[in-house]
């Protein structure tokens, strides 16, 4: 590239990231685990994956410098971002004042029920979030088991999470237990590290989650179905009969009995479960007698 030609370059997403923060006197928390996204290519997988249309509301998970925020607004009838940072929370009050389709909601998403967020008698949303990897688990759980729940979720996880999330069985974790259970997740693209600012350790990838209109399996108390399940991976190097016995406080007799019955070898390893399956040894362990 000529000496001229660099200096009529456009300003990237990178440049536009350093700007912003450097005007706000800003820096990336390291103890929040903020990376700001200055890919364009990924951010315009981000949005073909979500589908957002212009009757939709969005609930967007750490919106961070509102780069896609802006994106999002221009084609949801309403985006409702939900920023932790008070700093950056700040920020997007005054940067997006201008977007009359916005609201900018500044508080830790855990403690906010969906509902609390939407208007309207029969709320419906999507999620879009960039989550901070200590808080990628919780935040699925507060979506997924919450009593109003998104039609889909696309989401920005670590690499090795986002595989573990799509197993099968045999290399099935509680984590992508509690999510095919309510949901179908897909696979959207990889993102390298060098797409972030500062760039994290770990590579990132961003899924799509179908949700379900219903659990996969009807198990009757879905928080008690996981107890059990959370049982079995109490212990996951050992197999089924020891690592039930223990969680479940049951003797080896019982749960042996209880596993036949539901056509399942003792000797298998929890991860090594289907889902079905699961719901299957539930049902026996739930018509059990005390």
């Amino acid at each position: 590239m000529t000496k001229d030609a660099k200096k009529i370059a456009p300003p990237s997403l990178l440049d536009d990231t350093r700007n912003l923060l450097r005007r706000a006197g800003l820096v990336a928390r390291k103890r929040l685990g903020q990376h700001f996204l200055v890919d364009e290519e990924v951010l315009a997988k981000i949005l073909a994956a979500a589908g957002v249309s212009s009757g939709d509301t969005v609930i967007e998970v750490g919106p961070g410098l509102g780069i896609l925020t802006v994106e999002l607004t221009k084609r949801a009838k309403e985006v409702v971002a939900v920023e932790l940072d008070d700093n950056l929370a700040a920020l997007l009050k005054e940067t997006l004042v201008g977007l009359p389709n916005v609201r900018i909601i500044n508080r830790d998403i855990l403690d906010v029920e969906p509902e609390e967020l939407l208007e309207g008698e029969s709320p419906r949303y999507r999620v879009i979030a960039n989550l901070p990897y200590y808080i990628t688990a919780p935040v699925f759980r507060h979506f997924l088991e919450a009593k109003i729940k998104p039609e889909s979720m696309v989401v920005m996880v670590q690499k090795e999470v986002a595989r573990n999330i799509i197993a099968g069985p045999g290399d099935l974790s509680l984590l992508a237990l509690s999510i095919q259970f309510y949901a179908e997740p897909k696979l959207v693209t990889y993102v390298p590290a060098s797409s972030f600012y500062p760039p994290p350790k770990i590579d990132s990838a961003v899924l799509r989650l179908e949700i379900l209109p219903r659990p996969r399996f009807e198990v009757g108390d879905p928080g008690r179905f996981f107890g059990l399940v959370k049982a079995g991976f109490s212990a996951p190097r050992k197999q089924l009969l020891n690592s039930l016995s223990g969680g479940l406080g049951k003797t080896r007799e019982e749960i042996s009995a209880i596993l036949e019955k539901a056509k399942i070898d003792s000797k298998r390893r929890a991860e090594m479960l289907s889902l079905e399956e699961w719901a299957n040894l539930w049902r026996v362990y739930s018509n059990e007698k005390p």
